[in-house]
């Protein structure tokens, strides 16, 4: 398995690129994603890889960001996504936008990626809806770019019941305030206003 590849950018479009190491060309395919955040040709450029492996080819892909490899590889492990699927799925979308997709089950938007049909987001949203999630409550209090709207919720209600409150109550609370506020609060000035 070839983990990653770190030399100069030869070649690049949006489909893929060639990454030189030591005089080894290898052709990488990519996301928009990746695209749009790698460096100019010329400059050094470490991708994380990812080799598919088929009958009649070996295809390597390649991330800048081993976020977008892991959430690939979730999205690949799902019968009826292929590595051409998925890539295509993180060229359409952001990672947090797809990962917040699948946690909002929100089917219209899966559906709307070129080449996902109803049944196969249907599959997405069923089989990572669970995943997301506890990846999402593994996140630290502070809300991050791109970490999820629904850990947010989902970490606050958890307090609010810890600390007494019904959970009826403080879904109420909670949603009100999110309302309100919108999603750029934090999990510990939401806990403060669920609790005032």
């Amino acid at each position: 398995m070839i983990a990653y590849v770190d030399g100069t950018v030869t070649y690049k479009d949006p489909a893929f690129a060639v990454i030189d190491v030591q005089g080894l060309g290898y052709e990488v395919r990519i996301s928009l994603q990746t695209y749009t955040a790698m460096p100019d040709v010329g400059k050094r450029c470490k991708l994380v890889t990812y080799l598919n492996i088929r009958e009649d080819a070996h295809v390597l892909f390649g991330f800048l960001e081993s976020d977008e490899k892991k959430l690939f590889l979730d999205l690949i492990s799902i019968s009826g996504v292929g590595p051409s699927t998925a890539l295509v799925m993180l060229s359409s979308l952001s990672s947090p936008e797809i990962r917040q997709g699948i946690i909002d089950e929100d089917l219209r938007l899966i559906q709307s990626i070129k080449g996902i049909g109803l049944k196969t987001a249907q599959r997405v949203i069923l089989e990572l809806s669970d995943k997301m999630r506890k990846d999402a409550m593994l996140t630290t209090g502070v809300k991050t770019p791109g970490s999820s709207n629904g850990a947010l919720k989902s970490e606050a209600l958890a307090a609010l019941v810890t600390l007494g409150i019904p959970k009826a109550t403080a879904e109420k609370s909670v949603d009100a305030i999110i309302k309100r506020e919108g999603y750029a609060i934090t999990v510990e000035q939401l806990i403060k206003l669920a609790l005032r």
